[in-house]
Parts: C-alpha cells; structure tokens; sequence
C-alpha cells in the first residue's frame, strides 16, 4: 500500500498544502511548531477518521476557518483509492472513499491500515489504564471489524446503564426489567470482547519479544499480560452480584472497560523498574509487532509513521532500528525531524529512496531525493 499524494486545506496551520510522497521514505524537517507534526496527522485522519493528537475535530479546523478538508490519493491491492476526510463547523465528520460518502465512519477504519510512533507514547507504559485500553481497542479496531462493532454496541449499553444507575439514584425509583435488559447486552458482550483481547496478546507477545531483542541487543525479556474479570466462569453472577456497588457509585463496576494490560521486563513492572531506553525500546518493540500483525492480516505493508523519533533514542537504538528499517521488512516510511543535518546523516546510510520537505509555518517546500 503506498500513499502517492496527500492535500490539506485550512488543517491545523496548513492553509493549502499538497505534497507528492516517495514510495520509500519520506522526511518532513522543520522546527517544532512548523506544521510537520499535523502532516503526519492528516495521513493519521484518512487511515482512523481521526486526529491522533486532539479529542475534538473541531480542533484541527484552522483558526477562523469554517472547514477543513484532508484527501489522499493511495494504491491499496494494487488499486486506486482516493480518500477525502471533510469537516465543517457545526455539521457531522464526512468520509469519502472514490468520491462516494461512507455511510458509517467505523466502516472505513481498517480500510488503510497505520502504525504511529510518537514521543509521548511512553504514556502507555506511565499512564493509566484507559490508556492502554484506547491502543489496544485502536489496534483490533483495524484488524477486525466486528470487534469494532461490538466495542461501539459495548459502550452505548455501558452509557444507558450509567445513565439508569445516576437516574435510580436522583428518583429513588429502581426499573429493574430497563437494567437487567442492558446486562442482557452487557454481560456476553464483555466475555467477546474479553476473548479477543486476550487472543491478540497471545499473538502479539512473540512478535514484541523479537522486536525488544533486536532493539536491545537481547539484554532483557519482555513480555505482557491482560487482565480482566470477563474471562471468570462465574463472570455472569460476579456482573449482577455487584448491584449493590453499582447502586451506590452510580457506575458499572465490572466489565471490559475496567480491564488493564500489564507490561513487564525480566519479570518486573516495566513502569516501576524499566529505564527510560528500556521504556521507549519496549513501546517502539510494540508499535513494530503491530506493524507485522496488520501486514499478515491484510497481505500489505501499513504505513508507518515516526514521529520525531530520532530526537528521543540513543545512537545505539537509532541504529538497531534503521538496521530493521534497511533490511526491507517496512513498506512506505513518514519520519519527522527538527534537525535537517542529523536526519540527512543517518538515511543517508539506508539504501533507499528518500523525499525530504522543509516545513515552516504550515508552508511546505520539497526539496527531492
């Protein structure tokens, strides 16, 4: 899969900015606040139908603009695709794919598969728990659709219960026939969902390790875990026998979205005892065997997209990575950097094709190969 043009229109700071891309390597230079960044985020907008950096698309709006437009032009199994992302203030997010509307936005997720590397990543590891369930559900959201759609069904229900809960708590009155009529959907919707998280570790943890090993000359093991109760036998009577609990703090106290995801390192809690290389070479080890699980998933290469990645490894760890990079396991690279010398040294030693644009101020000059 290859994306040969890209085009933003009054997104973020770009007022108009086209960009004709190398099927190889791309390198987008410039210092922080120039607009590099929010390139990367109009490629992210045309893979998930959303912005990888803010909440609200409103935001990605240009300031005093009504709408933003993002389109790409791609070869997908050997086919043209062009793909057109358009807001307006006030109205609903529209997604085209060959200037037909998608009916269903979650329709579209999957069709353009992306893996993203970015410097606050390491908030996986540092954060919370939603957190790692947001990047675990993201990843699954790609490669399984009706995932996706029992995830979107999951949460509807998971308001509707809340909404009741908050509802038995300001009347005093208590509709039990509405609330078992939502457990009913809730309950085997968790046990689903559950199952298929824990198949994805499963099948992403020999992937992780391998990667680790490359990234750290196999100094360490690393591995991971999921943790859930919606894998429990009893997990049907352990969902209602937390009634009373749910009735007091007006909250689901039991299902997927209270699950975690545990992250390790030779045994230990990687968030208390691993080193910040250690963190950094586990999140970039993760994001790589993501990489490998959409490529045998869809038959093609996804984009992979290196956000200012060369500014938070060491040397030994750029090397290692570059080396995986070189060796042709990687399709169509997107790479940010806000030192034009130190980017043109290191792929100068990648037997690749290279595009380099110079951003400044959401103005964009390519300067070739």
């Amino acid at each position: 899969m290859i994306l040969e043009s890209l085009e933003l229109i009054q997104f973020k700071n770009h007022l108009h900015s086209k960009l004709s891309f190398s099927p190889q390597i791309n390198c987008l230079l410039g210092r922080n606040g120039s607009g590099k960044t929010n390139v990367l985020d109009g490629i992210h907008y045309l893979s998930l139908t959303k912005s990888a950096l803010q909440s609200s698309d409103g935001l990605s709006i240009q300031h005093d603009a009504e709408f933003f437009t993002v389109k790409g032009k791609f070869t997908v199994d050997a086919n043209p695709l062009e793909v057109r992302c358009t807001l307006e203030q006030g109205k609903k997010k529209q997604i085209f794919q060959n200037g037909k509307a998608v009916e269903k936005v979650s329709d579209h997720v999957g069709k353009i598969p992306l893996v993203l590397i970015a410097p606050d990543d390491t908030e996986l590891i540092k954060g919370g728990s939603e957190g790692r369930r947001k990047f675990f559900d993201g990843l699954l959201a790609q490669l399984d659709h009706p995932y996706l759609d029992q995830l979107i069904r999951y949460h509807h229900f998971l308001k509707q219960r809340n909404a009741l809960l908050k509802q038995f708590a300001d009347t005093g009155r208590r509709d039990l026939t509405l609330l078992a009529a939502y457990e009913e959907e809730l309950i085997p919707l968790s046990q689903s969902l559950a199952k298929r998280r824990a198949a994805l570790i499963q099948e992403i943890s020999p992937l992780l390790q391998r990667y680790y090993e490359a990234l750290s000359m196999g100094r360490e093991q690393v591995g991971m875990s999921y943790e859930t109760e919606a894998l429990r036998e009893d997990f049907p009577e352990y969902y209602l026998s937390l009634r009373p609990k749910d009735f007091a703090t007006k909250n689901c106290n039991a299902g997927i979205h209270k699950d975690d995801f545990d992250f390790r390192i030779d045994a230990h809690p990687l968030r208390k005892l691993g080193s910040q290389g250690q963190q950094k070479s586990f999140i970039i080890a993760l994001k790589l065997a993501q990489f490998e699980l959409f490529e045998k998933a869809k038959g093609e290469k996804p984009l992979l997209l290196l956000d200012d990645i060369f500014d938070k490894l060491d040397e030994e760890r750029i090397s290692k990575l570059l080396q995986l990079v070189s060796q042709g396991n990687f399709g169509q690279l997107f790479i940010t950097d806000a030192r034009p010398e130190r980017s043109k040294e290191i792929l100068g030693t990648i037997e690749a094709e290279v595009a380099y644009f110079f951003v400044e101020d959401g103005v964009i000059r390519q300067s070739g190969t």
